[in-house]
């Protein structure tokens, strides 16, 4: 991988949105960049616990399309990221760390995945998570715990642990998390990124995570990025009322 590749990996999302814009680099280009990274050092990290390679380039192949047009899908139009495996994301398996859940196929995005995309987001995959969010490290009887891109013998935090790897790794620009007890802010730190637990109703939780009655009172859903910039121009995006969220 060229130095250049890795130097764009890491670049803010705000210059990335710019290159896109501009016609400098495509959606393409850059999701092919780092689903390229996520094969060759994820394996090491296990950051994310799906990788949406296809639906991806779709997508960012759609954003170029209409970038050729003159066209702009939005404020974060043709922008690779990565979405926490809490969120339910319409036909994208979403298990929220947990072995009930490791088929569950949602029907229906949620309203913040939902504000993501139709922002002009390209998915890249579902972070790692401990079941429910309801740990201090991302491990799970799914599969592999998530490690520190810095140390891969540390971990990564959680429960937004597969999140702040991705993000800190260059295999995404930015990343959502959840946050109830620290669940942004621990990996954030541990990591070395810029997390955000927003105030209760900012951002809405609907539909919550299954098996947590509770949860759209406890967590808030919430941007890490590399930088302070894109953590805010994320949350924006994520931010606004839902009259189906009781916090809203």
């Amino acid at each position: 991988m060229q130095e250049s590749d890795a130097n764009l990996a890491f670049a803010p999302a705000t210059e990335l949105l710019t290159l896109i814009s501009n016609g400098e680099v495509s959606s393409t280009e850059l999701t092919e960049l780092y689903l390229a990274r996520i094969e060759a050092i994820d394996p090491q990290l296990n950051a994310y616990v799906t990788v949406t390679s296809e639906l991806a380039l779709e997508q960012a192949a759609k954003a170029d399309e209409a970038t050729a047009r003159g066209e702009n899908l939005g404020p974060l139009h043709g922008l690779p990221i990565s979405l926490k495996d809490l969120q339910m994301t319409k036909g994208v398996r979403t298990t929220g760390g947990s072995l009930a859940y490791k088929d569950r196929v949602p029907d229906a995005n949620g309203t913040s995945v939902q504000r993501i995309l139709d922002a002009g987001a390209v998915m890249l995959g579902k972070t790692n998570s401990p079941e429910f969010g309801h740990l201090g490290a991302t491990e799970n009887r799914l599969g592999k715990s998530c490690w520190n891109p810095w140390n891969p013998e540390r971990t990564s935090g959680g429960s937004s642990g597969g999140a702040a790897a991705a993000v800190a790794a260059g295999l995404c620009s930015v990343a959502t998390g959840g946050d109830g007890g620290g669940s942004i802010r621990i990996p954030a730190s541990f990591c070395g990124t810029y997390g955000i637990k927003p105030t209760q109703g900012r951002v809405s939780s609907y539909p919550g995570v299954d098996g947590i009655p509770t949860v759209n009172l406890l967590a808030q859903q919430g941007p890490l990025s590399r930088t302070v910039a894109d953590s805010a121009m994320l949350l924006q995006v994520m931010s606004g009322y839902d009259r189906r969220d009781i916090g809203s």
